[in-house]
């Protein structure tokens, strides 16, 4: 895939944006969620992630997404609560990070098959991003906890701790569907055809 200059400046935008959205909480701590006796701050990532893939298509997104995972692992603090390092991926919402990438692929793989943009192909395109990042995130969850942390929980409970996530991620993803289709009325996505 040859990248143009307008290519990596999409790309590079949603790296920014993956990292000021995992950080949100860092300057409006009331986003934080207390969970068993831990604070789990509340992030844009999803929403951002959705995006990617609805903007730049399933090639561009991911590799948007691969980036801001690779930075993240260099050591730049772009990760939930300004962490960064491999140990991130190590940690139980470390395959959260991983699916971003698959979220915004499988986003981008939905809306370049359909010929007709609309809302509702961009919808059907978020909620299965949605579900990809919390099938990936939870299921890495569950066994992160099981295996090296030695926290024996079921999958059950991995997914009950996550509801208001999900609440959240769930009403994100719509507004992202809506948010698409009013930034396709007003910008010409010159670039997708590169990433398709």
């Amino acid at each position: 895939m040859k990248l143009r200059p307008i290519d990596l400046t999409f790309g590079a935008m949603f790296v920014c944006l993956m990292a000021i959205g995992a950080n949100i909480a860092v300057w409006f701590p009331m986003l934080a969620v207390p969970i068993g006796g831990a604070s789990v701050p509340l992030s844009l990532q999803t929403f951002f992630a959705i995006l990617a893939g609805l903007m730049l298509g399933r090639k561009l997104g991911s590799i948007s997404m691969i980036t801001y995972t690779l930075v993240g692992i260099a050591g730049v603090p772009v990760f939930a609560g300004l962490q960064g390092g491999p140990m991130a991926i190590i940690s139980p919402t470390g395959g959260f990070i991983i699916s971003f990438i698959f979220v915004a692929y499988f986003v981008g793989l939905i809306v370049d098959l359909h010929q007709k943009q609309s809302f509702p192909s961009y919808l059907i395109a978020s909620i299965v991003g949605l579900i990809c990042n919390y099938g990936i995130g939870v299921s890495y969850m569950y066994f992160a906890m099981n295996t090296w942390l030695n926290l024996e929980i079921t999958y059950l409970l991995a997914w009950a701790g996550m509801i208001p996530f999900l609440i959240k991620d769930g009403a994100l993803a719509c507004l992202a569907a809506v948010f698409m289709v009013s930034l396709a009325k007003r910008v010409k996505f010159k670039w997708k055809t590169s990433s398709a």
